[in-house]
């Protein structure tokens, strides 16, 4: 088969001739129709995150869409999202025309879903509506704040927490395309990013009529440091990334004053039964038009190119085997 092949840790993949991926009990064969290129992927792939360095030769791609061809468990022709656990663990990915999965990691995908709009929300909504649903335990009439509102993870947020029924979803990102995203998500209003973190947190005040219930952080930093001021009494911060640096600071007085939680969160700590519910809620918003990443959609062949507009900050990149 073809597929998008990584030769050495921090390379660029390329595409080329790659063997075929081998089934067995518990696994399923799927060909694969689209696949986005994650941050998650380059991650995996520098060789320098806490998963390790991966070894090489291997596909990227930790989740893709696809029609499973051979399987023990759903009828061959169903159409599916999948995980993988490629660059965290041995194994092949989904950035190929074929891909070896385990059972659990398949998620049937509606037919009102296109495999390019399935594959452009993927974990990245699972991780924004877990964040808000299981995590802040998000409830109606609540303020929420939105870090990093421009990307996959941020405007799935700022959708999902107007349909979880936030009484105000205010929104935080850099100046620029990152703001009209977060515009079209939702937001009631969108704050633009500053280093000057006690600027920041006047215009979060501002924005929020007061404080915030629950902030959804995929960025940490500044950002993270400007929000945690603003936390309402038992107020939320859920983390979910680094974007912006790998440390903020919090005041201590601030949080045990008000009582505030600040947590983590992973998309690895779920079951497959908890990921799966999340996304069958986030595909059938989809379908209906309420939920929407911008995104990309480029051959699967030109992989090379999507792994440098997302090292450089673009929308998701969606990669398809139909395009030519």
């Amino acid at each position: 088969m073809r597929a998008a092949v990584l030769r050495a840790p921090g390379a660029v993949p390329s595409w080329s001739d790659h063997p075929d991926p081998a089934g067995g009990p518990g696994r399923s064969l799927v060909r694969v129709t689209a696949a986005p290129v994650v941050p998650l992927d380059l991650l995996c792939a520098s060789g320098t995150s806490y998963f390790g360095e991966p070894a090489v030769p291997y596909v990227p791609g930790v989740q893709g869409v696809g029609v499973v061809t051979d399987s023990g468990g759903p009828a061959s022709g169903t159409r599916v999202w999948f995980a993988t656990s490629a660059g965290m663990a041995p194994g092949d990915g989904s950035l190929a025309e074929q891909c070896a999965v385990a059972d659990p990691d398949l998620v049937p995908v509606p037919d009102t879903v296109t495999d390019e709009v399935a594959a452009s929300l993927g974990l990245s909504a699972v991780a924004a509506w877990m964040a808000l649903t299981w995590r802040a335990r998000l409830r109606p009439g609540e303020r929420v704040v939105v870090l990093g509102a421009g990307g996959a993870v941020g405007q799935v947020a700022v959708g999902a927490a107007r349909l979880l029924g936030a009484a105000r979803v205010v929104a935080v990102c850099r100046a620029g395309r990152s703001v009209e995203r977060a515009r079209r998500a939702g937001a009631d209003e969108v704050v633009e990013l500053t280093d000057d973190v006690d600027a920041l947190t006047g215009r979060l005040a501002g924005a929020c009529g007061g404080d915030a219930d629950v902030v959804v952080d995929p960025v940490f930093g500044t950002a993270a440091t400007a929000a945690s001021r603003v936390l309402a009494p038992g107020g939320r911060l859920v983390n979910l990334g680094g974007a912006s640096g790998d440390s903020a600071v919090f005041s201590s007085a601030v949080l045990r004053g008000r009582s505030a939680d600040v947590l983590g969160y992973t998309n690895n700590a779920l079951t497959p039964g908890q990921r799966a519910a999340a996304l069958d809620a986030v595909l059938g918003h989809a379908a209906a038009g309420r939920l929407a990443v911008e995104h990309e959609v480029l051959p699967m062949a030109m992989v090379a190119e999507a792994w440098r507009r997302t090292a450089d900050g673009a929308v998701r990149q969606v990669l398809s085997t139909s395009r030519p």
